[in-house]
């Protein structure tokens, strides 16, 4: 049994065929990831442009340094753990207190602008009262 360079034995393709079809697919998937990276760049630097990050960075370092914590808090799993729901129990208690306190002080203060008004008009003393006790005289 001969064999022809053109034709093998087992009548696949020469060996040399299936190594360029493989190349190619090589060299255009690489071509696609190339693109998809460049366009990945791209569209991050345009990001960062818009964001003005390294702007952000130098006119508020704190504040970047402290979102950066709290994103990578929050992505890191840390929002639903008992250390997020003391913190915002405390939040919330502290928001109250100052929430509340200015209107408490507020309503003392009319009430006692009307108890002011109310000891003007009926002539009382004011101060503390004093309880008569059989000596007195009226």
């Amino acid at each position: 049994m001969e064999t022809r360079p053109d034709s093998p034995p087992n009548g696949s393709a020469p060996a040399g065929d299936g190594t360029k079809k493989l190349g190619k697919r090589i060299e255009k998937v690489s071509h696609t990831a190339e693109q998809v990276w460049d366009r990945t760049r791209d569209s991050f630097s345009e990001m960062g442009d818009a964001l003005d990050i390294k702007g952000r960075v130098d006119r508020h370092p704190y504040g970047t340094v402290a979102a950066a914590i709290g994103i990578g808090y929050v992505l890191g799993g840390g929002l639903f753990t008992p250390l997020t729901g003391g913190i915002v129990r405390l939040g919330l208690r502290i928001g109250l207190r100052l929430a509340v306190l200015p209107l408490l002080k507020q309503e003392v203060a009319e009430l006692v602008e009307g108890l002011e008004d109310e000891d003007v008009t009926t002539g009382k003393r004011q101060g503390a009262r004093r309880t008569r006790t059989r000596g007195d005289e009226p």
